[in-house]
């Protein structure tokens, strides 16, 4: 479910023959559905070549790169505090490389040639101005201290509207919960608000232009954002009052259900490929599956799972931290002793990657997710709930997860309940081959219009 952007430098080297490497280097790198473009910056000196590197999308210039060699025609660039590598073949008036960096890699060729971003056709997107009033509001977060930004769309400036609020997925996200390339929440906010219904829709806490520290906050945390934009929402004239929804997508379906199960102002409910099993079982489900569709051996899945599930259980046990951060230095270890599945990237050292494995388990947000299951708190939900995920979906399953909310909700006497598979959806609703999340920015539609239209029907039929 989660998303990353890399930040990086590189370089250029000496050569032993008399080829001229000295000047700009331009590449564009593509990850996930974005666009980086680099620009590298090469002198010559006494002691061979120097070099820089502007990241111009990122507004960093001048970045220095700690050690070049270059061995006709394989040059190399390494970035040590930042775990970066690039390697690449000098080929007259191009370098054809891959940057690696975190155990991943990214092919990127640099060329003496002023690079421009791709153009990249998403349909979906509305372009402003909109047949609708939008307006740019804040609202605080008392409890935390903070204040959210996001945009409250309206069929008209004046009238008494049904709402929804949008829930993003995990990750920081902004009000449109832009990623891979793709803006969902805008284009769910347009298709909403064309036929009548109101949609708030807000950063994150730490992200664009709302205060706070993302990196800190827990699903919980975030449940008491929910809670705030619902808050505002009922000092609105325009809104009715009465007629308060949520859509929550992926870990946002595991958020709505804490915010509904406790508030009487929440009288309906979408979830968008919400979690319905715990959250260790989820992970380990998760990551079979887009390694299964990747083409990883049933040998090494079931590896893979296995180690996982010693991670998890750690996890469970221990509330103390100190203690646990102990026993995930001993896990990791071990692991890398016995385990060919678990490597340390060639630029990093033991010490480093250990302590990075450490961080990455020990943050408050993962320590919640593992720990969580939401089958309590849906128990509680006595309001209308939507539930609908993709076939394709290898990162929410859909049976599982499905069964597992509609299981839940039934515990708790709701039987106000609709939940729907939509054949050959992924995560994000797209119209899809594989599923797998390396194809979402490949697709050009945002937000399957069948998945629209559901979401739609379902809302007017319970605000009416």
């Amino acid at each position: 479910m989660k998303t990353f952007l890399i930040l990086f430098a590189s370089l250029i080297s000496t050569s032993l023959l008399a080829q001229n490497i000295t000047g700009q280097w331009n590449g564009l790198l593509k990850v996930q559905g974005v666009q980086l473009r680099l620009v590298f910056n090469v002198d010559k000196s006494d002691n061979g070549y120097t070099a820089t590197m502007d990241s111009p999308d990122q507004g960093a210039t001048g970045i220095p790169v700690t050690q070049t060699t270059f061995e006709n025609p394989t040059i190399k660039f390494e970035v040590a505090s930042a775990g970066l590598e690039y390697i690449g073949e000098l080929k007259e008036d191009e370098i054809i490389g891959v940057l690696k960096q975190g155990g991943q890699e990214f092919p990127i060729d640099l060329s003496r040639t002023k690079i421009e971003k791709e153009t990249i056709r998403r349909p979906q997107e509305p372009i402003a101005p909109y047949d609708y009033y939008q307006e740019a509001v804040t609202f605080p977060n008392k409890s935390a201290d903070i204040t959210l930004a996001g945009t409250l769309t309206l069929p008209k400036k004046k009238g008494n509207f049904p709402v929804v609020v949008l829930i993003s997925g995990s990750g920081p996200q902004n009000r449109d919960e832009e990623l891979m390339g793709h803006k969902p929440f805008l284009v769910l906010a347009d298709y909403l608000t064309k036929n009548g219904i109101a949609v708030l829709r807000y950063d994150d806490r730490g992200v664009a232009e709302s205060t706070g520290d993302f990196k800190s906050a827990t699903s919980a945390d975030f449940a008491t954002d929910v809670a705030s934009a619902i808050t505002y929402l009922k000092t609105r004239k325009e809104i009715n009052k009465n007629k308060i929804g949520l859509i929550g997508h992926s870990e946002g379906g595991l958020i709505a259900p804490m915010v509904a199960s406790k508030s009487t102002d929440v009288s309906f409910m979408v979830l968008l490929a919400g979690p319905g099993i715990k959250g260790d079982q989820l992970l380990l489900l998760q990551q079979a599956l887009i390694t299964k569709a990747s083409g990883v051996s049933d040998a090494e899945i079931k590896k893979l799972t296995d180690t996982n599930k010693q991670l998890f259980e750690l996890v469970k046990k221990e509330d103390d931290l100190e203690k646990l951060k102990s026993n995930l230095s001993h896990f990791f270890r071990t692991t890398l002793e016995n385990d060919s599945l678990m490597e340390i990237p060639s630029n990093m050292s033991k010490e480093d990657f250990v302590s990075t494995q450490i961080n990455q388990v020990m943050s408050p947000w993962m320590l919640y997710f593992i720990k969580s299951d939401p089958a309590i708190t849906l128990e509680k939900v006595k309001c209308p709930v939507l539930a609908i995920n993709g076939e394709k979906d290898l990162q929410v399953s859909p049976n599982e997860n499905l069964t597992g909310i509609k299981n839940a909700l039934a515990n708790g006497g709701n039987e106000k309940v609709t939940t729907k598979e939509i054949p050959n959806l992924n995560h994000l609703f797209q119209e899809c081959k594989t599923g797998l999340p390396a194809e979402y920015a490949t697709i050009e539609q945002t937000f399957s219009p069948v998945a629209l239209a559901l979401i739609l029907n379902w809302i007017q039929l319970e605000v009416k």
